[in-house]
C-alpha cells in the first residue's frame, strides 16, 4: 500500500524525507532514503550486527548505480556534498518507489527503458542483497555501480576505516580493515569486479544538521562493478559480513516473500472470527513488527535468546521497550511462539529484583536504571499467559517475579522501595532518570520524576494483583500479593487531584506532589486492573482527550503548562528539553485507546482516532511509526523513523477494537 510517483520521487526535499528500512532478525539493518542520498550517519546498505543484536558497524554504505542505454548515461545515485552540490542526480529519473511488502523497489526511467531495484536481507544473517531488473528495454543495458564502504562503529560519523587490502575474492571482492574487523565481502553475479582505493569526502547529512550533529561523513570506493543487463534479466549484487557467503542465493528473495506473506497468514488466522477486513495499513503493520524482534547471542547462560530493537536506526535492546512491546509484535501479529523465548531471556537478565533497562551497544554489561521496565514485565507476562495458557512457562517464572516482589519490598538500586507507611512505590535520586521519561543532559535529568509516579503506582498494584492470580493458577500462597495489592489500592486516593479534575503525576517528591497535566496516568485507567473508580476514570480520558490527544498519540505535557516545548529539534540539549515536555509520543495511543473503550465502550469512535496513523505510514519511515512527533501541528514526526512500541500498540489497539467489534464472541 506505500507508493509514490514522481511528485515525490523527483523532488529532493520530499524524496529524502522518506526513508526505508530492511532488517535481518540479529539487529543488523540496511536503511536510507527513497532519493539514494544519504542524509543520516547511520544510512547504508548493510549495518552488520557483530555480537546480535548489538555491537553494529557500517560496512556497505550504498551503490552508485549508473547505466549506459543507447549510447546515453544515466546516473541512478543521488548525494549530497558538504559544498552544498548535489551530483549525481539520479533521483531526477526515479519514476516510482514502493514497498513490495517488507521490500523496498525503485523503478528508474532511463528514455524507454525501465530499470527495477531491490532491496533486502537474509533472515539470521549479516546479508544484504540488492537486485537490479532490466524491466523493459529495446536492447542492454550497460550497468556500473560503484561500492561506497566503510567498516566503522554506526555512532560515529565522520570517521572513516581505510582499507588495507581489496583483493579479488570468488568472483567479487574481499574488503579488510585490518584489526579485528570482520571483512566485506562484496559481489556482483555474473559481473566484473574491479577493486579500488579512493576516498570520497564531505557527504552532507541534513537529518544530522537538524539534529545538531556532526552533519559530514567521509567513506571509500572500494570497487566498482560491471555486467550487461539483457531485457527482462536480473542482476543481483551481495553484500556480506565476514567470509561465511561468498556466493548468491537466488532463492533467497523467494524466502523474504514467502516470510511476509507468512507473517501476514499468522496474523489473520489470529483475528476474531467474523471480524470485519482490516484497513492495508495493518498489514503493514504487521510486517514492520518483525523487523524489531531480534535474536540476542548473549545471556547470562550462554544460551540464544530473544530481544527487541527500541527502535531504528540508532537504539539498541531496551527492556522497558521490549516489555511494553511484546503484546503487540508477538500476540496481537499471531507470533505468540517468540513471546516466551523474550520473557526468558529477561529473565535470566533480572538482578537485584530489577530488569535492564538497555544493552549498551559497545559496552559488554546491561544498564539498570529503570523504575518501570520491571514492572511492566508483569504485565507482559501476564498478556502472554492469557494468549497462550502456557502453564508451564508461568511456573518457571513464578520464582523471579516472587523475587522481584520481595526485592521491590526490602528496597534495591536508585530508591526504588516500597513506602510501608501507604504501601505505594517510590524511587529516585538525584542525576538519575528511571521512568520511560528518561530524558537527560549531562548531569541534569529533565523531568527527574522523584517520588511516586502514578504510572508506577498503577503499575505496581497491577503486578500485585496479577501475582495474585499466578499464585491462584500455581497453588501458591496468594494472601502476601492481596494484602500488599489492598493497601496500594486504598493509598491510590492520594493521587486524585480533586481541584483539577485528575491525577497528581507524583506524589511526595523533592517539592510535594506534581500537579501538570501528563498522559502517565492514563494507565491508571487502560491496565487491567483499574485503582480509579468509573467516574474517575472517565475524568483522566478526558482531560487527557482535552488537553493531549493528537492525530498521532498524546502529548507528553499539556500546551498549557509553563515547561511546554511544541517543536523537537535544534542540538541535543534543545531536543532533550521537548522530549518529555510536549513532544507527542506514538506509543500512547495504544492505552489512550484502550482507557477509551473502557471509558465510552464505542469501538467505532475510538477507531477513527487510530486511524490517522494509517496515513503516517507513508510520510518519516515507510510503512513504520515514527518514534515522537512535534506537539504543535502539523506534528511534524521526529526521533527514531522506526519504533518498536509505536508499532506495536497501534497493532495492540487495533486488536481490542477488532474484539471489540467481532460479532462472534471468542472462546474464553
Amino acid at each position: 500500500m506505500i507508493g509514490m510517483g514522481r511528485e515525490i520521487c523527483g523532488d529532493l526535499g520530499l524524496a529524502e524525507d522518506r526513508e526505508w528500512l530492511v532488517t535481518n532478525g540479529i539487529g543488523g539493518y540496511g536503511s536510507g532514503t527513497v532519493a539514494g542520498s544519504l542524509t543520516r550517519g547511520y544510512h547504508g546498505l548493510l549495518v552488520a550486527a557483530l555480537r546480535p543484536p548489538v555491537d553494529r558497524r557500517l560496512m556497505l554504505v550504498k551503490l552508485d548505480e549508473a547505466v549506459t542505454y543507447r549510447g546515453a548515461a544515466w546516473d541512478l545515485a543521488s548525494n549530497r556534498w558538504a559544498s552544498g552540490a548535489v551530483a549525481p542526480r539520479g533521483f531526477v529519473h526515479l519514476e516510482r518507489f514502493a514497498l513490495e511488502g517488507s521490500i523496498p523497489c525503485w523503478r528508474y526511467a532511463c528514455a524507454d527503458a525501465l530499470l527495477e531495484k531491490r532491496v533486502w536481507m537474509e533472515h539470521g544473517q549479516n546479508v544484504t542483497y540488492v537486485a537490479y531488473t532490466a524491466l523493459q528495454a529495446r536492447e542492454p543495458l550497460r550497468f556500473t555501480a560503484r561500492a561506497i564502504a566503510n567498516n566503522r562503529a554506526f555512532h560515529d560519523t565522520g570517521t572513516v576505516a581505510w582499507p588495507t587490502a581489496v583483493s579479488a575474492a570468488s568472483g567479487g571482492v574481499r574488503v579488510v580493515t585490518g584489526g579485528d574487523a570482520l571483512p566485506l565481502f562484496l559481489k556482483l553475479e555474473g559481473g566484473a569486479a574491479t577493486p579500488a582505493s579512493e576516498l570520497y569526502r564531505g557527504f552532507a547529512l541534513p537529518a544530522e544538521t537538524a539534529r545538531g550533529l556532526l552533519d559530514r561523513d567521509d567513506h571509500v570506493h572500494v570497487a566498482t562493478f560491471e555486467t550487461t543487463l539483457m531485457p527482462g534479466e536480473t542482476a543481483v549484487f551481495l553484500a556480506a559480513a565476514g567470509d561465511g557467503v561468498t556466493a548468491v542465493d537466488l532463492e533467497s528473495l523467494p524466502r523474504r516473500r514467502a516470510r511476509d506473506r507468512a507473517l501476514l497468514a499468522a496474523w489473520s488466522e489470529a483475528r476474531p472470527p467474523g471480524a470485519a477486513a482490516a484497513p492495508g495499513w495493518v498489514s503493514q503493520l504487521v510486517l514492520a513488527a518483525d523487523q524489531f524482534v531480534v535474536d540476542r547471542a548473549q545471556t547470562p547462560g550462554g544460551s540464544p535468546g530473544k530481544s527487541v530493537i527500541a527502535g531504528y536506526p540508532w537504539f539498541e535492546d531496551w527492556g522497558r521497550d521490549t516489555m511494553i512491546s511484546l503484546p503487540g509484535l508477538a500476540l496481537s501479529t499471531g507470533q505468540a511462539s517468540i513471546a516466551a523465548p523474550i520473557l526468558r531471556t529477561f529473565a535470566a537478565f533480572v538482578d537485584r529484583g530489577m530488569l535492564p533497562n538497555r544493552f549498551p551497544d559497545a559496552a559488554a554489561l546491561p544498564e539498570y536504571n529503570t523504575m518501570d521496565a520491571t514492572l511492566w514485565y508483569f504485565q507482559a507476562v501476564r498478556a502472554c499467559h492469557e494468549a497462550t495458557g502456557d502453564d508451564g512457562l508461568l511456573r518457571d517464572l513464578f520464582p523471579v517475579l516472587r523475587e522481584i516482589v520481595d526485592w521491590h519490598v526490602r528496597g534495591t538500586r536508585y530508591g526504588i522501595q516500597v513506602d510501608a507507611g501507604d504501601g505505594l512505590l517510590r524511587g529516585g535520586q538525584d542525576g538519575v532518570q528511571l521512568t520511560w521519561m528518561d530524558a537527560k543532559v549531562g548531569d541534569h535529568v529533565i523531568t527527574p520524576r522523584i517520588g511516586k509516579p502514578v504510572e508506577i503506582n498503577a503499575l505496581w498494584y497491577n503486578a500485585l494483583r496479577a501475582m495474585v492470580a499466578f499464585a491462584a493458577r500455581l497453588g501458591e500462597p496468594a494472601e502476601p500479593y492481596q494484602g500488599m495489592a489492598a493497601k496500594a489500592l486504598a493509598s491510590f486516593e492520594r493521587f486524585w487531584n480533586a481541584a483539577a479534575g485528575y491525577c497528581y503525576d507524583v506524589l511526595d517528591g523533592p517539592a510535594g506532589a506534581e500537579a501538570a497535566l501528563r498522559p502517565n496516568q492514563i494507565f491508571a485507567v487502560s491496565l487491567p486492573e483499574s485503582p480509579l473508580s468509573p467516574e474517575r476514570q472517565r475524568a483522566v480520558v478526558d482531560a487527557c482527550a482535552r488537553a493531549l490527544l493528537t492525530s498521532y498519540g498524546l502529548r507528553s505535557l499539556a500546551p498549557s503548562e509553563p515547561a511546554y516545548h511544541g517543536f523537537y529539534g535544534g542540538d541535543q540539549a534543545r531536543r532533550d528539553a521537548a522530549y518529555h515536555q510536549g513532544a507527542v509520543w506514538g506509543w500512547l495511543i495504544g492505552p489512550f485507546i484502550e482507557a477509551h473503550l473502557r471509558v465510552y465502550r464505542d469501538p467505532e469512535a475510538a477507531r477513527r482516532l487510530l486511524a490517522p496513523l494509517g496515513d503516517h505510514l507513508g510520510a518519516a519511515g515507510l510503512g513504520s511509526i515514527s518514534e515522537i512527533f512535534d506537539g504543535d501541528a502539523p506534528f511534524a514526526p521526529r526521533g527514531c523513523i522506526a519504533q518498536a512500541w509505536s508499532v506495536a500498540e497501534a497493532l495492540r489497539a487495533f486488536t481490542l477494537l477488532d474484539r471489540a467489534a467481532s460479532p462472534v464472541r471468542e472462546r474464553a
